[in-house]
């Protein structure tokens, strides 16, 4: 078999059951095409050894029979999880140097189901950006070019060296985390699958935290199949996670039937934004009809208070974030600033955090430190709880009207040039989120499906909002969706 890199997780799974290939030889594929994907800036710490040496006890497993589906699958994971003996430092200067001694649950079970790490992946510093253009190791790059041109695109952001990763191959499959949209709006901007399971699905311990409340990890893949069998690896209950769910974790991929008839899917009017692009409303137009095609029945809803999702969103996280990055002060790990004579404690604290936090991290830690200051508490903070539980409510009203799924497209806008938001204001930025961030503040699964290229030949994307707990019933959606759109564009190599 060539080009073993290229293999969805399924067809990986099923060649190694045969014993057509190993993953051993999946493995070198997957470390030949990193070698030479530098320009991508997608993979920041490698660990070929540590690789080599996993995907042998994989064959030795499935040699002797009943390997989970995982097993023997090369992966990347993203810089935020914290990885036993590998360099785990958000994209920060600050954690510069942090090897953890411990495992992240997530990546603990992908581990324990014998996937094979090929190393850590880049992103935006502590999560917090939507084009990975915030990383102390520099921009990942998104394999996809417009037409002809040789701009340098961005993959989208946090998880942008995930999606870059997986839309060019460079490794089977991808963890990433999403707090606002971290998952979907990359992995539509590179025209690959991810979703974010609902919050407490997958344990959060020993992933550095953004804003506990919202950051949850998902799988970002190159199939909805795929997807449903990495997530099934990567849920389950950790009673080191005090938001962690007690429940059973289903067979995923067992509920993709493709059978949605009389499913009831629900069209939000507030989702239709002012200067929102004709491709991107033609594309939501196409979603609709190819569900109806399939049995569904399409239903306008209204979910009143989405207006307000981006300001409590951009009020709430940057608070999370001013509390969980005040741990990050030179004392016990990570970056030190060198200090001057007498320079106290004080210095040392301001002078560490200055170096090193990016300027993305540290407009968002002065934001949260307003909003929870003591005049504006209840101006902003408790507030912004407030409009959240309504949004949380508008959701809890439609699936009580017997709505099933939600359709929505999951980006306003194709990939943007790296550098093309830089001087514009940051809110431009945030409005990338606009879609996605009702999700996270609700605490739902959503899932971005690639369904079409717009005119200068760019994924777009489609998104899918599920109820609490089912993601199954939504994998089963997004995979008929995936069916009837037949995204198979893959980006031209210039890498």
């Amino acid at each position: 078999m060539s080009e073993l890199n290229k293999l969805t997780i399924a067809a990986a799974r099923d060649a190694m059951r045969k014993g057509d290939v190993t993953s051993a030889e999946l493995t070198e594929a997957c470390l030949t095409e990193i070698e030479s994907a530098g320009a991508l800036g997608a993979f920041v710490h490698n660990t070929p050894d540590l690789a080599r040496a996993q995907a042998k006890v994989a064959d030795e497993r499935i040699k002797a029979g009943n390997a989970p589906d995982m097993c023997g699958i090369p992966l990347g994971i993203k810089d935020l999880f914290c990885t036993k003996g590998v360099p785990s430092q958000a994209a920060s200067r600050i954690l510069e140097g942090f090897t953890p001694e411990y495992e992240s649950t997530v990546s603990q079970n992908l581990l324990d189901n014998g996937t094979v790490m090929l190393g850590k992946l880049n992103m935006d510093e502590f999560a917090m950006g939507s084009s990975n253009e915030t990383s102390v190791y520099g921009n990942a790059v998104n394999p996809w070019r417009r037409g002809n041109e040789d701009t340098a695109l961005t993959p989208g952001g946090s998880s942008g060296g995930s999606a870059s990763a997986v839309a060019a191959d460079l490794c089977l499959a991808a963890t990433g985390t999403d707090t606002g949209g971290s998952i979907r709006q990359p992995a539509a901007f590179t025209g690959i699958t991810g979703i974010k399971p609902t919050y407490g699905r997958c344990s959060r311990w020993g992933v550095v935290a953004f804003a506990s409340s919202l950051d949850q990890a998902g799988p970002m893949t190159k199939s909805v199949r795929d997807a449903a069998i990495m997530l099934e690896a990567m849920c389950g209950h950790d009673p080191k996670d005090s938001t962690s769910a007690d429940l059973p974790v289903p067979n995923f991929e067992a509920m993709l039937t493709g059978d949605i008839k009389g499913k009831k899917i629900g069209i939000p009017k507030e989702y239709r934004m002012d200067g929102m692009p004709d491709e991107i409303e033609a594309l939501w137009a196409k979603g609709a009809d190819m569900l109806r095609d399939a049995g569904a029945e399409i239903v306008d809803i209204s979910l009143p208070h989405t207006k307000y999702a981006l300001p409590a969103y951009y009020v709430i996280a940057p608070a999370e974030a001013s509390s969980n990055l005040a741990r990050y002060d030179g004392v016990r790990y990570g970056h030190r600033a060198k200090l001057a004579q007498g320079d106290g404690i004080t210095e040392m604290y301001e002078k560490t955090r200055a170096e090193g936090f990016g300027d993305e991290v540290q407009r968002r830690v002065m934001v949260g430190t307003y909003v929870l200051s003591a005049g504006f508490y209840d101006a902003y903070y408790n507030r912004a709880r407030k409009v959240r539980a309504l949004i949380k409510k508008d959701f809890e009203d439609v699936f009580a009207q017997g709505i099933d799924a939600i359709l929505t497209p999951a980006t306003p806008s194709a990939a943007f040039g790296l550098g093309e938001m830089e001087n514009a204001d940051p809110v431009k930025m945030y409005l990338n989120d606009v879609f996605t961030v009702t999700v996270n503040l609700a605490g739902l699964p959503g899932i971005s499906v690639p369904a079409g290229l717009d005119a200068q030949g760019l994924p777009l994307g489609l998104q899918l909002i599920g109820r609490p707990w089912e993601e199954g019933d939504l994998l089963n959606i997004a995979h008929e969706v995936e069916a009837r759109a037949g995204f198979v564009a893959k980006p031209q190599k210039w890498w």
